[in-house]
């Protein structure tokens, strides 16, 4: 079994992690574009364009399923690459956890881009999946950015940003960039306040990988054998992962999946 994962850079190695999770036996796809990012400021009509090459180089190593670990990218791009792909390519899209964050109650936060916060798409989920529950949208400037480049001073001034824009009786963030996933732990050492239960994370890496495996009659076999390869595109070109990747869990532990031949 094949998946595929796209993204502009590093944001994918968390659903990449995720579905070694859920599956260890699984040969793996990961399509980023190097040459193109980062895609957030690029406009809509540009990052699909974008977004097309990158999913159509994955595409051409017959993968089962494709995974946008991007929620920018599947904001602007799902219906185009389903349209183009589907139904012999599974597309499975990246959406932010708003809808398990508001059934856990209380106030919660969504950190998000910032393009992203405010914008037409993350108010629809809002209201579609949070009515009547309290939400703060925080946009983190430069985090993203700081996180694909794993430079850790400006990721911690990042996370310290958006943590001072976030309420002290907040009680669950949701993560609105699949980049933030990757340091997690400081979001929540950064916004835990004395004195407050634990402070709830909700990503979507676990969510997606399990979607991609439904999507294609697969079940989750945690116990199977680790194995499968590992191939990475860089705008369509075999290549290796960015430096960058090493700086987290999720990018090291791929360092034992054999690369493909």
């Amino acid at each position: 079994m094949k998946i595929a994962l796209m993204d502009s850079g590093i944001g994918l190695l968390a659903a990449t992690a995720a579905v070694r999770r859920l599956r260890p036996d699984a040969d793996l796809v990961l399509s980023l574009d190097p040459d193109g990012m980062p895609w957030g400021p690029r406009t809509p009509e540009d990052l699909t364009g974008r977004a097309v090459a990158v999913a159509e180089a994955a595409a051409a190593h017959d993968p089962a399923a494709l995974i946008i670990g991007c929620n920018t990218a599947t904001v602007h791009a799902l219906p185009t690459l389903r349209a183009l792909l589907e139904p012999g390519l599974p597309v499975v899209g990246t959406v932010p956890a708003i809808k398990p964050a508001a059934a856990g109650g209380g106030h919660f936060a969504i950190w998000a881009t910032p393009a992203t916060t405010g914008s037409p798409y993350q108010r629809g989920l809002i209201r579609d999946h949070a009515t009547g529950a309290t939400v703060t949208e925080v946009p983190c400037h430069g985090l993203a950015e700081a996180v694909e480049h794993a430079d850790a001073e400006a990721i911690d001034a990042a996370v310290a940003a958006a943590a001072a824009l976030t309420p002290d009786d907040v009680g669950t963030v949701v993560l609105g960039c699949t980049h933030y996933e990757l340091v997690a732990e400081r979001i929540r050492a950064a916004v835990q306040r004395p004195g407050r239960p634990p402070l709830v994370l909700h990503g979507s890496a676990d969510a997606v990988a399990a979607q991609a495996l439904r999507r294609i009659g697969e079940l989750p076999a945690p116990d199977a054998a680790p194995g499968g390869t590992l191939t990475v595109l860089l705008s369509g070109r075999p290549g290796e992962l960015p430096a960058a990747a090493a700086e987290y869990a999720e990018g090291r532990s791929l360092r034992a999946v054999t690369p493909a031949r």
